[in-house]
């Protein structure tokens, strides 16, 4: 068996939109993943700029293949992604402006490897990092990968996510109607089938930061507050108790008895205050970010978790 057949094949999964300004520094950072045998696949979510011209360049060189469909948003462009896939080992999803060190993949592909072929997710810890790449001080990440966290705290970012063919079998077959974020989902449903997760607390690769998808850097602590009370009694109110219902529809078939009362319980508390109260005081359902769990019993209280 010769060394290339032993490395893990993983299809990287990238979807672009209005991307030219750092997506060749991106495509080449995965093109150079080390000891692993990578594919890519892009989906375009309708790019007007040189987006389009870029991939057609790498496509021509047989550097990656890539299809453009309508703007539907990033989540259901990766979903749409997932689920148009050729048959791989891992499937990894990658924004358009970040940058992957070297050992990214095979970082994955090694802890994945050694949890077997059941359905397996692998999450990082994202290093931020300035227009540049210099870095910026990092939010140490400790999930308690948990169910119940999930359905509390989206606290997983897909661009750090790699997963096995098993749990990608499970994720396209179970697609929700309503949906908030890939990622999201892709935790709700490994948590909730029982999926082996691993967490990686060494940062792989380079989080760019910059106008576009900047949320309070720097912001002082009252402008934070205000920004999260906005969020949540805005466009993101109920969103937590919309994702659970989609995936009571999607998979509880699937789950185990104590995760289908932990949802249940969770669903519950939507038509009652005396669920709502042991929501907020049960242990099940907490993350390790203290200002997230307080914005969860606010949410709580006023019925719009």
């Amino acid at each position: 068996m010769t060394a290339d057949s032993q490395k893990s094949k993983i299809t990287v999964l990238m979807s672009t939109y209005n991307g030219e300004k750092y997506l060749t520094e991106q495509i080449e950072s995965i093109l150079n993943q080390r000891n692993v045998d990578v594919n890519i696949l892009v989906r375009d979510d309708g790019s007007i700029d040189g987006t389009t011209a870029i991939l057609d360049n790498y496509s021509a060189r047989s550097l990656l293949t890539w299809y453009q469909g309508a703007n539907v948003g990033p989540a259901r462009s990766f979903l749409d992604l997932l689920r148009k896939a050729p048959e791989s080992e891992y499937y990894a999803f990658s924004d358009q402006d970040d940058y992957w060190n070297s050992e990214k993949m095979a970082s994955a592909s090694s802890k994945l490897k050694a949890m077997g072929d059941a359905p397996t997710l692998y999450i990082g810890q994202t290093q931020p990092a300035d227009e540049q790449l210099r870095p910026l001080p990092i939010v140490a990440q400790q999930p308690l990968l948990t169910f119940g966290e999930a359905l509390v705290h989206p606290y997983a970012s897909g661009c750090t996510m790699v997963l096995n063919h098993a749990l990608r079998e499970v994720i396209v077959a179970h697609a929700p109607h309503n949906l908030y974020m890939h990622d999201w989902w892709v935790v709700l449903v490994a948590t909730a089938i029982g999926a082996r997760i691993a967490f990686d607390p060494e940062p792989h690769m380079a989080y760019r930061q910059h106008a576009a998808n900047v949320i309070g850097e720097g912001e002082s602590l009252v402008a934070e507050w205000k920004r999260r009370i906005h969020r949540f009694l805005n466009e993101q109110a109920n969103t937590r108790s919309q994702m659970a219902a989609e995936l009571k529809k999607a998979c509880y078939e699937l789950m185990p008895a104590e995760n289908r009362r932990l949802l249940d319980l969770f669903l519950a508390g939507k038509h009652s205050a005396s669920k709502r109260i042991r929501l907020c005081t049960s242990s099940d359902f907490r993350c390790n970010v203290k200002k997230t769990n307080s914005f969860f019993k606010i949410a709580l209280v006023l019925n719009t978790y």
